[in-house]
């Protein structure tokens, strides 16, 4: 049996609700198009990463992290009314570079199969 650390499972829950926050809750539309990819948190429970990605694009803008960080307060004050904690984490947005490199892991992927192609149907 797996045994889960408790930061993990409270990771879990932070994932949940900081992206249903942003959804639902959060107007701002500097941060309309976010998904969160991802939440790190520390083992004494006090601090989280949040990573994210906005959709469609390959990287982050710096009005995307502003607003985050504006709304940073907000989301940490619902965190602790929805999270039965005794310590809401302190959140710290980081912008998830993860899916660009697997685009151009696909990308150089995608030119050697071309010119593989090329090369066996030039002899």
């Amino acid at each position: 049996m797996t045994q889960f650390k408790r930061a993990d499972r409270v990771a879990d829950l932070v994932k949940m609700e900081i992206a249903d926050i942003l959804l639902r809750r959060i107007r701002d539309p500097r941060v309309s198009r976010l998904t969160v990819t991802g939440v790190k948190v520390s083992d004494d429970l006090r601090t989280a990463r949040i990573f994210f990605v906005e959709m469609g694009e390959d990287s982050c803008h710096p009005e995307t992290l502003e607003g985050l960080q504006k709304a940073g307060g907000f989301i940490r004050k619902e965190l602790g009314k929805r999270l039965k904690l005794r310590y809401v984490p302190d959140l710290i947005f980081k912008p998830d570079s993860s899916f660009a490199y697997g685009s151009r892991i696909d990308q150089l992927i995608n030119e050697i199969h071309r010119e593989e192609e090329n090369d066996g149907s030039d002899t």
